[in-house]
């Protein structure tokens, strides 16, 4: 029997008339509108001034064409606030999950000035005397630093690398050489590794967290004894915490094209 087709209802052609627009935004018309997405040019019409109306779309009254309205980028400013402001609240499942999994300490380390700022601790059991509490700020040497460091714009990361490294441990990486060469590779395998350079035995892994823009905007961290937390690509705790990041930046609408350059 053949499968009869379902109607386009008014507000799935007018959410497939706003999606028209991207990514670009290009000005267009009636016709243009009605062409690319083959609906009758009088549906377009009676859409689109009511989108327009409620400031979804907006009339240049030189050309009389069409681009994305006001009511767009008040929508795009709220969610990126929200996204800002909720990042521990989004991220808080993913990271206990991590800890219920690896049953080692995790956390969340977020980029400030030059620093990064743990933002969310969730020990593992049994809670381990690290150094880090919530608030605490980290040196560029911390794994979590380094993770966001190594793909932040060159404008950043070379502020950054400028501001002196404070000496924590006999491993803390303080030459400028040496930690740029490291972080090419954590760019190439997508986490990074602070060897007791914070505190000494105790090492920790980190994996960057990405929002909607492809910028790093925090970092998932494990740390624990020496012993425990090893640097091996192919561990399990690296499966895990990229995966949980992954996730993470997921919910941030992270798409992996924009820091490919898609």
């Amino acid at each position: 029997m053949k499968q009869k087709k379902l109607k386009t209802t008014s507000i799935e052609k007018a959410l497939k008339i706003l999606l028209a627009f991207t990514p670009g935004n290009p000005e267009m018309g009636t016709v243009a509108l009605s062409q690319k997405l083959d609906f009758h040019p009088a549906t377009v019409n009676r859409i689109i001034r009511e989108l327009s109306r409620n400031g979804f779309l907006h009339r240049n009254s030189l050309t009389r064409k069409f681009t994305l309205g006001p009511a767009i980028v008040n929508l795009g400013s709220t969610i990126t606030k929200s996204l800002r402001s909720n990042l521990v609240i989004i991220a808080k499942p993913y990271i206990d999950d991590l800890r219920d999994t690896l049953r080692e300490t995790t956390a969340l380390e977020v980029l400030s000035e030059n620093s990064t700022v743990v933002a969310y601790v969730a020990e593992g059991p049994p809670p381990l005397p690290l150094a880090a509490s919530i608030g605490d700020r980290l040196p560029m040497a911390a794994a979590g630093a380094k993770a966001i460091l190594a793909f932040s714009p060159p404008n950043i990361s070379h502020k950054l690398l400028n501001e002196k490294i404070p000496h924590l441990t006999h491993k803390t990486i303080t030459d400028l050489k040496k930690l740029q060469r490291q972080l090419e590779e954590i760019r190439r395998q997508g986490f990074s590794f602070d060897n007791e350079e914070i505190e000494v035995g105790i090492n920790a892994i980190a994996s960057p967290v990405f929002n909607h823009e492809g910028k790093p905007v925090a970092a998932l961290v494990v740390a624990g004894p020496v012993q425990r937390i090893t640097m091996n690509s192919g561990s399990s705790i690296v499966t895990h915490l990229k995966d949980r990041a992954s996730k993470i930046s997921d919910q941030l609408f992270y798409s992996k094209s924009l820091l490919e350059g898609e």
